[in-house]
């Protein structure tokens, strides 16, 4: 099969498409044909050494979400068949024409979507649903921050959020992009490049604050976090763009009684990534089906081109999704 592979540590030319084996696949697997896989930050992480993937997953093939036809099942495979379409979550080896995966985390393409759409799906709405609902607990009526609302969390994190009875707000670096976040349902959109966030959520609370915090930035952003958060406000950090290190007051913490957790997906068991996924087939699925949650596509790249896709993830000029495609 074809794959993109990692041939050293660096940057996006590193990719290079290659022959490799098909990989096996055990009892509880299926072996997906793939015909698209999602591209995210974590791909690039990877790509330049920062991000190694855990124990069993491919080493130099990266991607985290694929989309195709199921050609092989497991002999203890019980609820999926050869021949159906489906998009899942890996734990990496996602870049590739075939792909093995769980049963668990295979989730049908909801009606009415595409290759191209269902491969954008599986990373973002796995991470928005165990972050923001299971970790941060929100609730209808309450309220939500996004940081980076134009990115393929924040868009899903948008929909999902609003879908769900939550009023959300986000943070975007243009007026492009802020425009684009409000129009798919954010109440305001914060330019961090020409406003303040903390003050600004504290304005449009009338000083409350917001209940939870979805933070992919870390560093400096998180004493301003913690103080633009309500009382008894949950801050669930998914990454740390802007750095690890950062200095808190603590007397903020026991004020206003918060609560700061957060995770990473991608080592996970299976068990806990099929529970999720079960999660949003019963929540999120029919809303996707019904077209109140749509996918947000920016731009398609061919796999050979991989290169071209990581380039345009870095620059952060992207609003949504980048997904690459393998011939039929």
């Amino acid at each position: 099969m074809k794959a993109i592979v990692i041939t050293q540590p660096g940057p996006p030319e590193v990719l290079q498409i290659t022959e490799r084996p098909i990989p096996a696949y055990a009892a509880n697997e299926v072996l997906v044909k793939v015909a698209a896989a999602g591209v995210n930050r974590p791909d690039v992480a990877q790509r330049k050494g920062h991000y190694p993937p855990p124990a069993g997953a491919p080493q130099d093939i990266p991607g985290l979400e694929i989309a195709g036809t199921i050609t092989h099942i497991g002999t203890n495979v019980t609820h999926l068949k050869v021949g159906d379409i489906v998009c899942a979550l890996v734990t990496g080896g996602g870049y590739a024409e075939y792909c093995n995966v769980p049963q668990g985390q295979c989730l049908p393409i909801p009606e009415g979507l595409s290759f191209v759409e269902a491969a954008s799906l599986p990373e973002t709405f796995f991470t928005v649903w165990s972050n923001v609902f299971d970790r941060g607990h929100l609730q209808p009526g309450e309220s939500l921050l996004i940081h980076g609302g134009s990115s393929g969390i924040g868009v899903a994190g948008i929909q999902m959020a609003t879908a769900m009875g939550s009023t959300v707000y986000v943070t975007a670096g243009s007026d492009e992009k802020c425009k684009f976040c409000e129009d798919l349902g954010a109440v305001k959109a914060i330019n961090y490049k020409t406003e303040d966030f903390e003050a600004v959520i504290k304005s449009v609370t009338g000083g409350k604050g917001v209940d939870v915090i979805l933070d992919m930035v870390g560093g400096n952003y998180t004493p301003r976090n913690l103080r633009a958060l309500a009382d008894d406000g949950r801050l669930v950090m998914i990454n740390m763009m802007e750095g690890k290190d950062t200095q808190v007051d603590l007397s903020v913490i026991l004020r206003k009684r918060l609560t700061i957790t957060g995770s990473a997906l991608r080592p996970r068991t299976v068990e806990f990534k099929s529970a999720i996924a079960r999660e949003l087939q019963e929540n999120i699925w029919p809303l996707l089906i019904s077209g109140k949650i749509k996918p947000v596509i920016n731009a398609v790249f061919s796999a050979d081109k991989a290169s071209e896709a990581h380039v345009l993830m870095e620059s952060s000029r992207h609003i949504g999704k980048i997904v690459l495609t393998f011939d039929a």
